[in-house]
């Protein structure tokens, strides 16, 4: 009786990979920008490498969790007028990032300002007082 045996054939689309690499394609690019997080005596500030990006690809906001969500969509296509030929080829660009930042308790909510310059976001989070901190705590009598 014939034992059945299977042989590994890994090698074989390591090879094909190889051999049919398409470097002439630029990939898409899936990569994450780069946060910078800083923090001053009245402040802290958020900032997204945003290069290429204008204010209306942004979205910032707090979330029910009272987190900061900020969100950027870009799309674009590369337009053709050329009506004498078809295309063989088109390139279409989407990117979308998202990133949720849990608030320090410090932070003012209601006074949170964001724009874009020079290629970066810049989320400002001022810091509540020491005077709005006590307003805010409650003593919780005990019946």
């Amino acid at each position: 009786m014939a034992t059945l045996a299977r042989r590994d054939q890994g090698w074989l689309p390591l090879f094909f990979n190889d051999f049919f690499k398409d470097d002439w394609k630029v990939g898409t690019s899936s990569t994450v920008p780069a946060i910078n997080v800083k923090e001053s005596e009245d402040a802290y500030i958020v900032e997204v490498a945003a290069a290429g990006m204008t204010k209306d690809d942004f979205n910032v906001r707090i979330d029910d969790d009272n987190d900061l969500v900020i969100t950027m969509e870009k799309k674009s296509e590369s337009k053709d007028e050329n009506k004498e030929a078809r295309y063989l080829r088109r390139e279409f660009s989407y990117s979308k990032f998202q990133q949720t930042m849990i608030l320090p308790d410090n932070v003012n909510k209601e006074k949170i300002e964001a724009k874009v310059e020079h290629g970066v976001l810049a989320v400002n989070l001022p810091k509540l007082t020491e005077n709005e901190i006590q307003k805010k705590q409650r003593s919780i009598s005990i019946g």
